[in-house]
């Protein structure tokens, strides 16, 4: 099938280059000549896992093609997914400009009846906006879908591959047809496809992301809870996590929430109900906890050490989860800002994101080219982000490098009984300290 996906940001790159793994004829469009280039010499302008070989695979076998020309990728398609931003405005509300941009090209440039599928999220009803945009200049029939991502930035390409369910709102039999047909290859293990009315699949994007945000900050408090009563978090967590009506995802504490999705989504969800006198009081809870998360760090450092000025500070971690360079809303920015206005000099190290960190940060803080490189004469190590190549670190030569023994783990992701062998203060969250 001859498919095209407007925008090669996150979304788009990783939806566009699994549809051409599967066999698939597709076109990636973009504006930026200078990302399209790059891409063009397989130089992604994100990091995500897995996605590299499939670029580099499917431009070589001729399946997949980027391009700038957005009115040729639409001539040429059977099938749009629209992939652009929807930033939030400075109400909270979703950016429809790029989509809405986007839909009108496509009902100008449009050579046959085609699938116009929203890729980008966008509020219920931003659909239909679509729709109006693309009929507005359309000579010929099209149809409509809303197919939600549902990706783990670190897991975008086995999430797409192996999805726990396709969302597809359709407002055809056609679109329907076609649609399943698309993802077919990638359910064969018997997943659901899910097929609703379009405003339902919007609104499943938003309830999904709500939801594992509130599970989140749910459990970041009962963890500082934990902190002032003397239980262990761990144990809670096992222990809730095993009632099946619960499960055991989403209850790792932490230093809060951040990334594209849940950040925004939040936010827009809550704007949403606000223009239709709903008030979403558990949501608008759950953004509140988050933010007050994103300094639980700064605090712990401040009690293990005393007064924080003149200090420096280890920092393990910048991006906001591991397995991405993505900073957007970090804890790790928060905490940066916190400890910086407390008069600490910081040193960071992170796999992934250190380039957009310098970008984001300039000469506000140094950085480190190894993890361990960060700890010289820092007074503390603060741990931010579980990667792998922190979860079992070299202890002796952490403890023999900083100037006092001291961790404050963000991550859970050492064993009090183990930092209390080592002689290391070990401060973690919802758990005793060493």
């Amino acid at each position: 099938m001859n498919i095209s996906v407007i925008g090669t940001g996150y979304v788009g790159l990783v939806v566009g280059a699994c549809l051409a793994e599967t066999g698939n004829s597709v076109k990636c469009a973009d504006i930026d000549q200078k990302k399209i280039d790059g891409l063009r010499n397989n130089v992604l302008p994100i990091y995500e896992p897995g996605l590299e070989p499939l670029v580099e695979r499917n431009q070589r076998e001729e399946r997949l093609l980027f391009t700038t020309d957005l009115c040729d990728a639409i001539t040429s398609a059977e099938v749009v997914f629209i992939a652009v931003g929807t930033p939030p405005g400075e109400d909270g509300s979703a950016d429809l400009k790029y989509v809405l941009q986007v839909a009108t090209l496509i009902g100008r440039h449009m050579t046959r009846e085609m699938v116009v599928v929203t890729k980008s999220t966008v509020p219920v009803g931003g659909s239909a906006e679509g729709r109006a945009a693309v009929a507005k200049e359309a000579k010929f029939s099209f149809h409509l879908c809303s197919n939600p991502e549902f990706l783990k930035e670190g897991d975008a390409v086995e999430d797409f591959m192996r999805p726990d369910r396709v969302v597809l709102g359709v407002d055809s039999a056609f679109a329907r047809r076609v649609m399943t047909d698309i993802y077919a290859p990638f359910v064969r293990t018997g997943k659901p496809v899910l097929v609703m009315d379009i405003s339902s699949a919007e609104m499943t994007k938003y309830a999904a992301n709500g939801m594992l945000a509130t599970r989140i900050s749910f459990m970041n408090e009962i963890a500082n809870l934990c902190d002032q009563l003397g239980a262990n978090v761990d144990s809670v967590r096992r222990g809730i996590g095993s009632d099946s009506r619960i499960g055991q995802s989403f209850l790792f504490p932490g230093p809060g929430y951040g990334g594209s999705c849940f950040p925004k989504d939040v936010k827009a969800l809550v704007r949403m109900g606000a223009e239709r006198g709903v008030s979403l009081d558990v949501l608008t809870a759950v953004e509140s906890a988050n933010e007050r998360q994103k300094t639980i760090l700064v605090s712990k450092l401040r009690a293990a050490l005393g007064d924080l000025k003149g200090k420096r500070i280890a920092m393990w971690g910048l991006a906001f989860k591991a397995g991405t360079d993505d900073m957007r809303e970090a804890p790790a920015l928060s905490i940066i800002n916190g400890l910086l206005e407390a008069g600490v000099s910081i040193c960071a190290h992170d796999p992934a994101a250190m380039g957009h960190a310098r970008v984001l940060l300039g000469n506000r803080i140094d950085f480190a080219e190894t993890n361990y490189e960060a700890l010289t004469g820092a007074d503390a190590l603060v741990v931010v982000t579980d990667w792998m190549e922190y979860r079992h670190p070299d202890f002796e030569r952490v403890k023999r490098t900083l100037n006092q023994p001291v961790i404050v783990d963000g991550r859970n992701l050492y064993d009090v009984e183990k930092m209390q062998e080592l002689g290391v203060r070990y401060h973690s969250i919802g758990r005793p300290s060493a």
